[in-house]
């Protein structure tokens, strides 16, 4: 889930966002569940869940989750998540309902963390889900526990992809993580040479990448 700047977004964030928070970001796919979250697949498929009134707060499109969660089908039975920037949740909630073991939401907006664990609530997912209220920054600055799956998607041109990036191999990534990052078009990010591009998709303003850490660098 993001939120991105100015212009009529898909799943966005609001201009003026707080560094990271989820106040800045990206578009939604028609607006055709707008204040609502809808679960794609798995133990969850179908369920509808609230989404908070707050501006430019959107679930990531449908086509997009459908898109990533297809990628990653082999790695989700028992993943540790971690979804920094959490918005809504909506990677994070996707993968309890495929399969996850366990998933940390870090949102740093406490009304919108609030809904989130209200809809962990409704899920029944609370002891598998856990919210953090939190700017991601600080919460990757402090003790570390290795995921194996990370949804990592900043406010858009806030410069906070590359220094995110840098900080999950602070030990929060196990040996073979998968890196959902996804940001701003225009942006080609500087990853950890560790990092191996795994598939990518393109979705109006924004461009995901699905990365998987390696024990080896990427040869140049």
């Amino acid at each position: 889930m993001t939120r991105r700047p100015s212009r009529p977004r898909r799943s966005g964030r609001p201009t003026g966002g707080q560094p990271g928070g989820k106040s800045a970001g990206r578009r939604d796919a028609g607006r055709r569940n707008a204040g609502r979250l809808r679960i794609i697949g798995g133990d969850y498929r179908r369920r509808l869940l609230p989404v908070l009134d707050s501006p430019g707060l959107r679930p990531t499109p449908d086509r997009v989750r459908e898109t990533l969660f297809n990628w990653l089908t082999a790695a989700l039975p028992g993943a540790r998540v971690l979804d920094l920037f959490a918005g809504t949740g909506a990677l994070g909630l996707e993968a309890l309902s495929r399969g996850a073991g366990d998933a940390t939401f870090v949102e740093r907006d406490a009304r919108v963390a609030g809904q989130l664990s209200e809809n962990l609530a409704t899920l029944g997912a609370m002891e598998r889900g856990r919210v953090v209220t939190a700017d991601a920054t600080a919460f990757l600055a402090g003790t570390p526990s290795p995921c194996s799956l990370v949804f990592l998607d900043p406010p858009f041109r806030q410069g906070l992809a590359e220094p995110c990036c840098a900080a999950l191999e602070a030990g929060w990534l196990a040996e073979d993580a998968f890196i959902y990052l996804e940001c701003e078009a225009e942006l080609v990010p500087a990853v950890p040479v560790t990092w191996r591009l795994h598939r990518e998709v393109r979705a109006g303003d924004s461009h995901g990448r699905l990365y998987r850490r390696a024990t080896t660098p990427q040869p140049n």
